[in-house]
């Protein structure tokens, strides 16, 4: 018995936040119905969905405060879904109803919503995903640049001169390469593992992030800017 315990530990202290979220996402998909490489099922369901972002904060609260401006948007946005969905659990299980509720009542773009909310988390973890392929290529990549060419890949272009200047200050701040690495791997895994999982991770998180961006512009929620 002491022994099963002992590897229970040290099965849960091997998985990193890589490895969660490919948990949580091959659970989504199977969830939703869709093939774990296409998913097109038209459907968010929220719990997962949040669970892969709260995985990303993890992450951000390893790499320290120099991350705490993208941690505390994150952070916020998602308590918003969550308030949202503790409102009706029954009704709100999936992040298109919330949307739907919104849009229909003319409020999806008015102040804090759960729709603007969904708008950036879904880049956030757009960001954090054309971060990782990057990093694919290359782990010893030269982290300012690969985090600039994230940065205007996905977030730039939705950011006014006031977040736009907050958030590059704040992303400059990024660890190193090899840092970054050390906290994204579990203790002594090798280089060729780490990149398996990051390859792993891509394949399933793109659909959904692909999936996000149609749902957002069925509901013309795809061009918010923030100031």
């Amino acid at each position: 018995m002491k022994r099963q315990r002992s590897e229970a530990a040290a099965e849960m202290a091997a998985t990193s936040e890589i490895r969660s979220a490919i948990e949580e996402l091959s659970l989504m998909a199977v969830n939703c119905g869709g093939d774990v490489q296409k998913q097109t099922s038209g459907r968010v369901p929220l719990k997962p969905f949040l669970s892969i972002c709260n995985l990303l904060i993890q992450v951000l609260d390893k790499i320290g405060p120099t991350m705490a401006v993208l941690r505390q948007d994150m952070h916020q946005n998602i308590e918003r879904l969550e308030r949202f969905h503790d409102s009706d659990p029954s009704a709100y299980c999936d992040v298109v109803e919330i949307l739907k509720k919104e849009v229909s009542e003319g409020r999806a773009k008015k102040g804090p919503t759960c729709s603007k909310s969904f708008v950036w988390l879904t880049r956030s973890l757009d960001f954090s995903l054309s971060l990782v392929q990057l990093l694919l290529v290359d782990l010893g990549r030269n982290m300012d640049e690969a985090v600039e060419e994230s940065y205007t890949a996905t977030l730039k272009p939705w950011h006014g001169w006031i977040s736009s200047a907050a958030y590059k200050v704040a992303l400059k701040l990024l660890p190193d390469s090899q840092t970054l690495v050390n906290i994204l791997k579990v203790k002594d895994q090798d280089h060729e593992k780490l990149k398996e999982e990051m390859q792993s991770l891509i394949a399933l998180l793109t659909p959904v992030l692909e999936q996000n961006k149609e749902i957002l512009k069925i509901y013309g929620l795809d061009k918010l800017k923030s100031t």
